[in-house]
């Protein structure tokens, strides 16, 4: 009776032990192939041979250590800036007394703090992996790596949080760095912006167009330089910050509307290649979205220090309790393999399908929130 269920487990177990094979006899062709033509060589020979082989492995055992795991993922990221000293809204004015009379400061935007320290974790506490070289010429230059199940998880978890960043970044410049949207745009965030939108694959030479190019880490390197000098006039009442529910509205929304377009992959994706363990494309879905919600997770815990007083006069605080508690559930998710199964599937977890779950739950909160706002 339990024969049939007995040989399906062991033709499954099988077909998992040959495939596994075959795929690291495939990745170990080449160095067989190389370590075989090194034996064959002699003399001098072999001493070049050598050195070209140590310019080629040592290289990748660089890149190969940069990829291998996200340095500094810490689901409470934004403790580190202290919310708890920001006591007026983003903007708002305040006097301080002290020895040489009073003191008009203002406050700064918990928002671009956020900002600056999810650019840094991207290219300074990790390196950015979309625009190396390694990386672009991919797999011994005959497959990118965004074509292959290996090493690209890092860099689409990367350009996730990248979106986030610059989702917010282009409302800080065409509406809460402004007023009414009818002043000019504010030069440091107009800056931040630029240098935010830069390609992700930047290196320091490209093709298209040729010619030398200024690397995308570095662009966003200066683009925290450019948000520091705006928090900075900011605090001396020399910038502008409209915190007002409007702009909390459109903020809100604009980051609905972006992990709204993000459900839509994920829907497309489970549908359409609902292969479990073996949809080698699932973990690049799976890890953007991660990303990306992982920098909307500290943005939105900011924005609320930024808009304060709107949120408690609007009594949005067991709405925005709500949906940070979805969004913390989101990126605490960490699968070891990451399975894109069938939604009613036995065997194969789809792990797509809970990312998606946990996105349009967040994208709800955001929906109710921002209608309370408009009435």
């Amino acid at each position: 009776m339990l024969d049939p269920i007995i040989n399906f487990f062991t033709k499954i177990f099988e077909w998992l032990g040959h495939g596994i094979g075959l795929v690291i006899a495939w990745l170990l062709f080449p160095f067989v192939w190389i370590g075989n033509l090194y034996k064959r060589t002699h003399g001098i020979l072999k001493v070049v041979f050598g050195v070209l082989l140590l310019c080629i492995i040592l290289p990748y055992l660089w890149f190969f250590w940069n990829v291998a795991w996200i340095r500094n993922y810490d689901v409470n990221y934004t403790d580190k800036i202290q919310f708890e000293q920001f006591t007026t809204s983003a903007g708002g004015s305040v006097t301080i007394d002290g020895n040489g009379g009073a003191k008009k400061t203002c406050g700064r935007s918990a928002t671009v703090d956020v900002a600056i320290e999810l650019l840094d974790f991207n290219v300074n506490q990790n390196s950015w992996i979309s625009a190396s070289l390694l990386y672009k010429l991919g797999l011994f230059g005959v497959f990118s790596w965004d074509s292959t199940p290996w090493f690209d998880n890092k860099a689409s978890f990367q350009r996730g949080v990248h979106r986030a960043i610059t989702s917010t970044a282009i409302e800080l410049q065409e509406t809460l760095g402004r007023i009414r949207g009818t002043s000019e745009r504010d030069t440091n965030l107009n800056n931040a912006l630029s240098n935010i939108q830069i390609s992700q694959f930047n290196w320091y030479v490209g093709v298209n167009p040729p010619g030398a190019k200024q690397t995308s880490w570095a662009s966003y390197r200066q683009a925290m330089k450019e948000f520091r000098k705006y928090n900075e006039r900011l605090v001396d009442c020399g910038a502008f910050f409209d915190a007002r529910a409007d702009n909390l509205s459109g903020l809100l929304d604009r980051i609905a509307k972006d992990i709204g377009s993000t459900t839509a992959v994920i829907k497309d994706r489970a549908e359409q290649y609902n292969s479990g363990w073996f949809d080698t494309r699932a973990d690049n879905v799976f890890m953007g979205a991660l990303g990306q919600l992982y920098g909307y997770a500290g943005i939105l815990r900011a924005v609320r220090v930024d808009f304060q007083d709107i949120i408690e006069n609007r009594a949005l605080g067991t709405l925005w309790d709500n949906m940070q508690s979805q969004l913390n559930s989101a990126i605490e998710l960490d699968p070891l393999i990451i399975s894109n199964g069938k939604e009613d599937g036995f065997i194969m977890p789809t792990h797509l399908t809970t990312m998606g779950f946990y996105i349009l739950r967040v994208r709800t909160n955001l929906t109710e929130m921002r209608d309370v706002l408009k009435h």
